[in-house]
């Protein structure tokens, strides 16, 4: 399946700040293989109710959605893309060397509520 038959997604599904279409063009550029993007995934369980990761993808599904960016395509599910509508990525480098992918404006979730990802204190996930 190429990206020209996968639904487009707009920034009002979700978006990336500057900052993370920066690190994940340089991350990108790093990668020798052959790719069609980078993966966002939401996996149930965990004590926040849903947890999230990114990886690199060769692959693009049927029921995949595509964001595109200046050199490089975010894909996501739509179990994801539910989960993760109206979300803004961002990402975080901090004095103290600690660098991380931010989920901004993470809707409320089931569970036990003691994992920050994405909190409004910049909890990060990875």
């Amino acid at each position: 399946m190429s990206v020209s038959t996968a639904s487009v997604l707009a920034d009002s599904d979700l978006s990336l700040t500057g900052s993370a279409q920066g690190k994940i063009a340089e991350l990108v550029k790093q990668i020798e293989e052959e790719i069609q993007g980078v993966r966002v995934y939401a996996t149930p369980g965990g004590c926040s109710g849903i947890s999230f990761g990114m990886t690199f993808t060769d692959q693009l599904n049927s029921n995949d959605s595509v964001l595109e960016c200046d050199g490089f395509n975010v894909i996501v599910d739509d179990f994801t893309l539910d989960q993760l509508r109206g979300v803004e990525i961002d990402f975080v480098d901090r004095e103290d060397g600690a660098a991380s992918f931010v989920f901004n404006n993470l809707p409320q979730m089931g569970g036990g509520g003691c994992g920050s990802c994405g909190s409004s204190q910049g909890g990060g996930c990875s």
